[in-house]
């Protein structure tokens, strides 16, 4: 029994080492997408602003 938990522990490591990557790659994505979802509302803001301080 001590020999089947060792083997499942030596075979964890490289799972999380993939699933990290797995993890880091859909982190970027959301960052990428929230990025530019904030670039999209500052601009529509500084947009109204202008057409504000124009009328």
């Amino acid at each position: 029994m001590a020999q089947d938990k060792t083997d499942q522990g030596s075979s964890s490591p490289p799972a999380k080492a993939g699933s990290g990557n797995v993890r880091e790659d859909r982190l970027k994505a959301a960052l990428k997408a929230n990025l530019a979802r904030r670039k999209k509302q500052a601009r529509a803001r500084a947009d109204k602003d202008s057409d504000t301080a124009k009328g």
